[in-house]
Order: structure tokens, then C-alpha cells, then sequence
């Protein structure tokens, strides 16, 4: 049965994520939009190509989240390797809150280890453009999705957490998701929201409520584990004094009907 509590936290990080994406992605989705036709360039026909892109977009995040849960399938039944893996995706969760608000620059170094296979795509990047039809803008939008981003690890890394194909794919969607609102406004040309998103004081407050997020993907699971072994034990001692008071109240009984009976004789 999928945890929906990772479903949900993956969509506050893509949602909280949007500061990084202004500067990561939009360059990128303004490039798309200029890459359609003029009379597509406005209004909600605009909004429908932005879409597009947008579907291919979460369609590699979903295959990348797929292969992720079958290479990794059943480690979550070794014991503490699925702890590991945990704490692992809390701690890249931890880097991408201080990357957002500007405190601590380590995923930028993972990003330029994905700059040779994004110069490698180019070409097939540029074989797309100008977009004429739906289905080059969902090619353009797929190939979108392997663009080098710190963001995007850190997804991949609490997907992996799941080690299990559907559901690190749903993280991955969920992820995906929650990017798209900011990406959308990026896309269309949203001026204003972009400079909101730029703020020092956005990007730093997104970045702490991320950096909350990888702390509770490692020690919330322990805390709920330990409050579950917590209330077992208070139900078996309740058990134990009903159970107690019943037998003492059998003895009384059985004691003032031993006295009744010497009494009649």
C-alpha cells in the first residue's frame, strides 16, 4: 500500500523548490516558449504548450523514479540498509535547504557532474526545435527532465527510500507535481512572481522548511516507531489489570460462597 506521507513531502519539496527553479529552469522554459510559433506565444494557448512541455517534463522524472525502484527493489528488506538509505535521502533533503536559501553550496558541485550528459543531449535538443506539434513539445519536455539540478537528486534520493517501482515513481510524480505551479508561471512570462521567488528572505525561508523535511525523513519514522511501541505496551498493561482486577474479584466470590456453605452446615 503506497505511504502517502512521502507522496506528500515530495510535493512540498518540488513546491518549495520553485526559488531553485526560477533560476535552474527558466532560461530553459522561456527558450521553449520562443521556440513556438508566434500566435502560440500568448494567453492560454501559451498555457496548454507550457503543459506539454511541462508532461514530458514528469514523464522522465517518473521512468528515472521506475528504474530507480527496480535496481533497488528489496533492499528495503535488509534491515538497516533501508535505515541507511533513509538517512541518506533526509541528509540530501538537509543540502538542498541550505543550497535554496544560499547557506551551503554542495549540490552544486553534483550538478556539474550532469553537465557531459546535458551537453551530449543538445543535439537532440536541437533536432526538436522550432515545436510544431504536440508530440515535440512532450519529446523536448522529456529530454527537459535529465537537465542537471540539484532538486531533482535530491527527489531521486528520497524515491529511492521507497525501493519499490510504483511508488518511487508516484515520489518521483508527486516531486513533479509540485514544481509545476512555479514552472508554469516561469514559462508564461510571470515577471513579478519570479522576483518574489528570487527574494533572499523566500529562498531562505524555503530552504528551513526543507531542511525540517530531512530531519523529520530521519528520525520521524524512529519517533512514530518508538510512540507505537509506547502505546503497545500501556494497552498489554491495561490488559494486565482488568485481567487482575477479575481475578481477584473471582476469589472474593468464590471465597464468600466457600463461608456461606460452612455456614449452612
Amino acid at each position: 500500500m503506497t505511504d502517502f506521507s512521502w507522496l506528500i513531502t515530495a510535493f512540498v519539496m518540488g513546491l518549495l523548490g520553485g526559488t531553485h527553479c526560477v533560476g535552474m529552469c527558466g532560461g530553459l522554459s522561456s527558450a521553449f516558449t520562443y521556440a513556438l510559433p508566434e500566435a502560440s506565444r500568448r494567453g492560454m494557448a501559451l498555457v496548454g504548450w507550457q503543459l506539454l512541455y511541462n508532461s514530458g517534463r514528469l514523464l522522465t522524472y517518473m521512468l528515472l523514479g521506475l528504474l530507480a525502484g527496480i535496481l533497488l527493489s528489496g533492499l528495503q528488506d535488509l534491515g538497516s540498509t533501508g535505515k541507511v538509505i533513509r538517512w541518506l535521502a533526509g541528509l540530501f533533503m538537509m543540502l538542498l535547504g541550505a543550497y535554496l536559501a544560499g547557506w551551503f553550496q554542495a549540490l552544486a558541485a553534483l550538478e556539474r557532474l550532469g553537465g557531459p550528459l546535458w551537453r551530449w543531449m543538445a543535439p537532440l535538443r536541437q533536432r526538436l526545435l522550432p515545436i510544431r506539434n504536440p508530440a515535440q513539445a512532450v519529446a523536448a519536455g522529456m529530454l527537459w527532465g535529465f537537465l542537471p539540478c540539484g532538486l531533482v537528486y535530491s527527489a531521486m534520493a528520497l524515491a529511492v527510500t521507497r525501493a519499490e517501482p510504483l511508488q518511487s515513481a508516484l515520489v518521483m510524480l508527486a516531486f513533479g507535481l509540485g514544481t509545476l505551479p512555479t514552472l508554469l508561471a516561469t514559462g508564461t512570462a510571470s515577471a513579478q512572481l519570479r522576483r518574489v521567488l528570487q527574494r533572499p528572505g523566500t529562498r531562505q525561508t524555503a530552504g528551513a522548511l526543507v531542511i525540517l523535511f530531512g530531519l523529520w525523513t530521519i528520525i520521524g519514522p524512529e519517533l512514530m516507531h518508538h510512540q507505537h511501541q509506547h502505546d503497545g505496551a500501556e494497552m498489554n498493561h491495561d490488559g494486565m489489570d482488568h485481567s487482575h482486577m477479575d481475578h481477584s474479584g473471582m476469589s472474593q466470590a468464590a471465597m464468600d460462597s466457600m463461608h456461606m456453605d460452612g455456614m449452612q452446615h
